[in-house]
């Protein structure tokens, strides 16, 4: 199970133009607690900031899945009810989740949430999609896990 982390950092990135400007971008990263988030943050943005950068918060993301998609370049939150039938009053009862699916846009994220969602027995509803604005996702890798997908692809 993951434990997602949404951290914001704060740095001077250059503009197209070749001005600074002060910008803060969010950014999900799998850790365990509040500390690894921003250890991991920081070790993982530190090859791609030149300057100081500072974390300016970090927030718990209640996301049960993410998809991923190689063809995406944004991330798209989506909430999704899990319906299920109340057997003692014999009503519907709705369950909301949040998930988050990678892709270039609206439709395409529409497409990578119902494939994710191919093999689900339970009864689900779609009920938004919305782009975020988080610039990045860092899922947590064993150096175990790296090793085997470096000698699958010998």
């Amino acid at each position: 199970m993951h434990n997602w982390f949404e951290c914001k950092v704060s740095y001077d990135k250059t503009m197209e133009n070749g001005t600074l400007k002060k910008v803060t971008e969010p950014y999900l990263v799998d850790a365990l607690s509040f500390t690894e988030a921003e250890a991991r943050i920081i070790e993982e943005l530190k090859p791609y900031i030149s300057g100081d950068f500072t974390i300016a918060d970090i927030k718990r993301a209640k996301l049960a899945e993410l998809f991923f998609n190689e063809n995406g370049d944004r991330y798209f939150k989506t909430k999704i009810y899990f319906i299920t039938l109340d057997e003692k009053s014999g009503t519907e009862k709705k369950t909301a989740v949040s998930m988050l699916a990678q892709a270039c846009d609206l439709k395409e994220a529409l497409g990578v949430i119902e494939k994710g969602m191919e093999g689900t027995m339970a009864d689900y509803v779609i009920a938004s999609i919305n782009e975020t604005m988080i610039m990045d996702v860092f899922p947590y890798e064993t150096a175990e896990k790296t090793k085997i997908e470096y000698l699958k692809e010998e």
